[in-house]
């Protein structure tokens, strides 16, 4: 950061040591902000199309897949939302391949870049919610790191979190109740969690994450999360399974 910064102040130095040795000063700042839409449609640029159009192709050919069916349209607020919780419980569901069996899971809010219609999801879709190349992690906290990292996820507001998990919240963003899989979160038991590999280095502000243990990490192309969500699809469309969230009070936010 400070490489970035130090030039930036000599820059507005030498501009002001420069004004006073000048008869020219800024008199006035405008700006303006092009919005862009279907107006640009209306003339299409023949030449651009044609510069593009293999470009397109090749694209459409690794996107346009479909991969499976949403029953609903879906997107991601807080404490808790259908699509959250979905990623959510595709991380919990791709432990299975891994030989895990994680007690839950998180899934930020912040790693979710876009929704899903009703209907055919295909792979641009899935890259679209999932852009960044995130991994899946697994990992195990004692019983008051999760309570501390319950704690945090309500400071929050909420973050997309596995079936199982019940917390209540207040409007101020304090915990006030945790259970996990209908039982009280034990102090002194380790709970098993699977989570993206940003979270788990503490980000977002869930640093209960930095106390982790027996961790596993997998680095191959194929344990990138939106492989995962993409592989939950094909194997819910493989059995004519059309996908849908629920907000079933995971995280209730109560007076």
């Amino acid at each position: 950061m400070k490489k970035i910064i130090a030039p930036f102040i000599l820059l507005i130095l030498a501009l002001v040591v420069a004004s006073c040795h000048t008869r020219y000063v800024i008199t006035d700042i405008t700006r303006t902000r092009i919005v862009v839409d279907e107006r640009y449609d209306a003339h299409p640029d023949a030449a651009a199309e044609t510069f593009v159009k293999p470009y397109q192709h090749e694209v459409d050919s690794l996107m346009m897949p479909v991969v499976g069916q949403v029953s609903l349209y879906m997107r991601a607020h807080r404490p808790e939302s259908e699509l959250s919780n979905l990623l959510a419980d595709i991380l919990l569901w791709s432990g299975k391949a891994y030989n895990e069996s994680p007690d839950f899971s998180v899934y930020n809010m912040g790693g979710i870049r876009a929704a899903l219609a009703k209907g055919p999801v295909n792979l641009g879709n899935v890259n679209d919610v999932a852009p960044f190349d995130n991994k899946i992690f697994f990992l195990t906290l004692t019983g008051d790191k999760v309570l501390e990292l319950f704690t945090q996820i309500a400071k929050r507001g909420g973050e997309g979190v596995s079936h199982g998990v019940e917390l209540e919240i207040s409007k101020d963003g304090k915990l006030n109740k945790a259970r996990l899989n209908g039982e009280e979160v034990a102090t002194n038991k380790s709970y098993r969690v699977a989570t993206l590999d940003y979270l788990a280095s503490g980000n977002d502000g869930l640093s209960a994450f930095n106390y982790k243990s027996d961790v596993r990490s997998p680095q191959g192309a194929d344990d990138n999360v939106r492989v995962l969500i993409a592989n939950y699809f094909r194997d819910n469309s493989g059995k004519g399974i059309v996908v849908n969230g629920k907000v079933e009070g995971r995280i209730k936010v109560v007076n």
